[in-house]
C-alpha cells in the first residue's frame, strides 16, 4: 500500500514537472488580450522584435514612425525607420485635455498629404509593405486604419511600439537599434 502511494506520488510529480516545463517553453501569443484601440481593420500585427527581423530580411519595407516630433526628439528613433510623419500633433502647450489629464494632442491634418508625397517621391506604391510604429501601439493602429482607407492593404502595426506597454517590451526595451542622434532628412517638417 505504501509503495503504491510512492509510485502515484512520483507519477504526479513527474507529470506536473513535464506540464510545467512545457508551459514555460511556449511563447505566449502577443495578440491575446490586445486592446481594441490597438487593433486594425487589416489585422496585420508584429511585435518590435518581429518587425526588426522583417526589416533585416527585406530592405524594401517602408518603416514609418508616427510619433510626435517631441517624442522622437526626446526619446530617440528606431535606427531602421525611414521617416517620421506624426499621426498626431501636440497642440498649443496651454491646451489641456481634462478627460486624459494631459496636454491636448490632435490629428495631424497633413499626415495623409505628407505621406502620399513621401511615397510618390520615393517611388513607393500601394503594394509596398509598410510597418508603422508609435509609442505603444495605439496611434500606429489608427494610422494603419487611415492608410487602409486610401487603398494600402499591406500595412502592419508594431503592437508594443517604441517604448512598450505593460504586456510587451517595445523596440527600445528589447535592445533593438535606435538612436537619439536624429537625421534631419527623416524628420517631419511642419508647413508642408
Amino acid at each position: 500500500m505504501k509503495s503504491n502511494r510512492v509510485v502515484i506520488g512520483a507519477l504526479v510529480l513527474f507529470f506536473g514537472l513535464v506540464l510545467l516545463s512545457s508551459c514555460k517553453n511556449k511563447k505566449t501569443d502577443p495578440l491575446v488580450g490586445l486592446a481594441d484601440s490597438r487593433k486594425t481593420t487589416l489585422g496585420l500585427y508584429v511585435t518590435a522584435v518581429d518587425a526588426y527581423e522583417m526589416l533585416k530580411k527585406d530592405d524594401k519595407i517602408f518603416f514609418l514612425d508616427v510619433r510626435t516630433r517631441a517624442e522622437v526628439a526626446f526619446l530617440g528613433m528606431p535606427a531602421l525607420a525611414d521617416t517620421n510623419i506624426p499621426y498626431m500633433l501636440v497642440g498649443d502647450w496651454d491646451e489641456w485635455d481634462k478627460k486624459k489629464n494631459t496636454f491636448k494632442i490632435q490629428a495631424n491634418s497633413n499626415f495623409l498629404p505628407y505621406f502620399k508625397d513621401y511615397m510618390r517621391s520615393n517611388g513607393l506604391g500601394k503594394e509596398t509593405k509598410i510597418i508603422t510604429i508609435c509609442r505603444s501601439g495605439n496611434r500606429s493602429a489608427k494610422a494603419v486604419n487611415l492608410l487602409s482607407k486610401i487603398g494600402y492593404s499591406n500595412v502592419y502595426t508594431v503592437i508594443d511600439g517604441f517604448e512598450g506597454s505593460t504586456k510587451e517590451n517595445g523596440w527600445k526595451n528589447n535592445g533593438l537599434p535606435w538612436s537619439n542622434k536624429l537625421d534631419q532628412n527623416k524628420m517631419y517638417q511642419e508647413g508642408f
